[in-house]
């Protein structure tokens, strides 16, 4: 089963020292994915306000939820005042990584440098569940868990939802899984690469099932929902 530890106080009060690089470089930080140092963006409480507010208004995310991602040290906002959603590997919940999500006039994404994306994912979910939805991005991960909260997305029971942070078919722990008896559904975009990765995902592992969100993506589907 997927594994997670209890709130991690190291993670809420150190995070990682006092790296600014989130914000700094959108483009050299998304190509920062496996090679290097991991340089997790030190944290701001000043600013979680506002990634909470963007979260919330722009987003949809339930707050309730949020505040449960805080608590777990899975989500908090670094001195920029961007979105940082913890990528996670292993029984202790290792951190390797985070995605980016900037959160003021200029939206963006990207990845921490020296993010491994191979070793392991940002997740929510039931940890006892045995079915999974793969989503492209952390938000959308989180808008597919509270969607199936919703008993909107399709699936009739809560699942786990991982991020695969970014179009990826064939993620390296995707097969591990697979192995130890999970169902796994590609819930990616409706847009052209999302289908077409999809494509490829079932085509190495005909076991995984297409699971489309009704819009363009699984944010887009909640945000739809809660005008």
């Amino acid at each position: 089963r997927l594994d997670s530890s209890a709130a991690s106080d190291v993670y809420k009060r150190q995070h990682y020292g006092g790296s600014q690089v989130a914000g700094q470089n959108p483009a050299a930080a998304s190509d920062s994915t496996s090679s290097g140092q991991l340089r997790l963006p030190a944290s701001s409480s000043a600013n979680l306000q506002r990634v909470r507010r963007y979260l919330r208004q722009q987003r949809r995310l339930s707050a309730k939820i949020l505040v449960s991602l805080i608590d777990d040290g899975k989500l908090y906002a670094d001195r920029r005042g961007n979105a940082v959603f913890l990528l996670v590997a292993g029984k202790p919940n290792r951190p390797i990584g985070a995605e980016l999500r900037g959160t003021g006039n200029r939206v963006w994404r990207g990845l921490a440098p020296g993010t491994r994306r191979d070793a392991g994912y940002f997740w929510i979910g039931p940890r006892d569940s045995k079915r999974i939805v793969l989503c492209e991005t952390a938000i959308d991960a989180i808008s597919c868990f509270q969607l199936q909260t919703q008993q909107a997305a399709g699936l009739g029971e809560e699942c786990i939802c991982i991020s695969t942070a970014g179009v990826r078919p064939d993620a390296p722990w995707l097969r591990p899984l697979l192995a130890r008896g999970y169902a796994i559904y590609c819930g990616f975009d409706t847009d052209e690469a999302g289908e077409r990765a999809s494509r490829r995902m079932i085509a190495h592992h005909p076991s995984v099932r297409r699971l489309r969100p009704s819009q363009h993506d699984w944010n887009d589907t909640l945000t739809a929902q809660n005008q």
